[in-house]
């Protein structure tokens, strides 16, 4: 359990880990926020790619902003029972990753990387436009156009690239078991859906995947679902390296059955096996990438910070309420019965009016938001703190 800690702090420290991009900075308001890379009791951490596994937080801390989508470098868990939310930028850098995902289609197709290289090695030959015509039989590949493209996960980056595979004249199917609404409205009317992977596997020339690597996730290109694909299927993996055994991937590609393999996460086991691509870690590299999640990830810190309004945590629930009235107090505890009406006992029995309130849950964590006008009662709060299976107080 935390207590109702920083609330009398007016300046707040966010630290900076890794290099973040000035434009995202220059969100934080300098009369109302510290940043610095060396902060010892930080209000909140922006992060892009430091891993967090061991670092040990201080009890000051309520916030982590990860610059981009992927949290594997945060203990989301560990967060969620200190009362640390950990926040995301979904979709933030979807158009750099679709931009990438487009030409790693095309580089699953046309060896054009491999001819590159073959090129190189003719600098200085005097008969160099003689070769480039008797060479260039052996880098011949397919067009994409009128092919089928399968994408499994159709969330912000999926969606884009089923789009964008469509209007090069790809067909296209995808399947994602867990596709929002919104998600679905994005998406063009000429994309199919796929009852299930398999469907995708049995039908799809090329398989892009857009999903998060999760424990359910790890290691599903593998033998076993390669076996049910196309000969020759052609794959790019931009997501995470996790998704794949590379093992299989190789023995795969060595015996043909998959005819490239193009992924954003560079494996000893690829490198230099013909028909792999490895790019290193590209997805986001692009300027307005990197401004984008930036920009996005400080105002979520500040929004939570400032009004306890939760966006884009992945271990808390979404929960936003317009801040209207003069104390929020927000309770992060676990989806637990009772707390609630704990809670609210409390505030009743100290004489607190409360004027608005919110509560969502996520999973096994929950967010409650009070809105109070009369003066807090300390001893009130200290005590819903203290309650069990509450983990974090605070008062904005």
């Amino acid at each position: 359990m935390r207590g109702a800690g920083n609330r009398y702090r007016h300046m707040k420290t966010i630290r900076l880990l890794n290099s973040i991009s000035p434009v995202g900075l220059e969100v934080f308001d300098p009369e109302t926020y510290t940043l610095s890379p060396d902060a010892a009791d930080p209000d909140g951490i922006l992060v892009r790619s430091a891993v967090l596994h061991d670092m040990e937080f201080s009890p000051s801390l309520t916030a982590i902003a990860r610059a981009g989508a992927g949290v594997n470098n945060i203990p989301l868990e560990r967060c969620a029972e200190n009362g640390i939310v950990v926040f995301n930028t979904p979709g933030a850098n979807a158009n750099g990753v679709k931009e990438l995902a487009v030409l790693a289609l095309l580089l699953a197709s046309r060896r054009v990387v491999q001819g590159i290289e073959w090129a190189k090695t003719l600098a200085g030959d005097p008969e160099l436009s003689k070769k480039v015509e008797k060479g260039k039989a052996q880098f011949v590949g397919p067009e994409i156009r009128g092919k089928t493209l399968g994408v499994i996960g159709l969330g912000a980056i999926g969606g884009m690239v089923a789009n964008a595979a469509d209007s090069l004249g790809m067909n296209v199917i995808g399947c994602d078991p867990f596709l929002s609404v919104k998600a679905a409205w994005s998406l063009k009317t000429s994309v199919r859906s796929a009852a299930d992977y398999d469907e995708i596997y049995a039908k799809a020339d090329y398989i892009t995947y857009h999903i998060p690597a999760l424990p359910e996730t790890k290691g599903i290109i593998n033998r076993e679902n390669i076996a049910k694909m196309k000969d020759g299927v052609r794959i790019v993996n931009l997501s995470r390296g996790d998704l794949a055994n590379v093992q299989d991937v190789a023995a795969a590609l060595k015996s043909g059955k998959i005819a490239s393999y193009v992924t954003d996460f560079p494996h000893e086991e690829l490198l230099g096996l013909d028909g792999a691509v490895c790019t290193p870690h590209l997805g986001a590299s692009t300027p307005e990438s990197e401004d984008n999640c930036a920009q996005m990830a400080a105002r979520e810190l500040i929004d939570f910070l400032e009004n306890g309004n939760i966006r884009n945590s992945v271990n808390f629930p979404e929960i936003v309420m317009p801040k209207l009235h003069r104390h929020r107090l927000v309770v992060l505890h676990r989806n637990m019965p009772g707390v609630i009406n704990n809670v609210t006992s409390v505030m009743a029995s100290a004489g607190i009016n409360i004027e608005a309130m919110a509560n969502r849950s996520k999973g096994n964590y929950a967010a409650l938001l009070l809105d109070i006008d009369s003066e807090i009662d300390e001893a009130a709060v200290e005590k819903v703190a203290s309650m069990e299976n509450v983990l974090r107080v605070l008062l904005k």
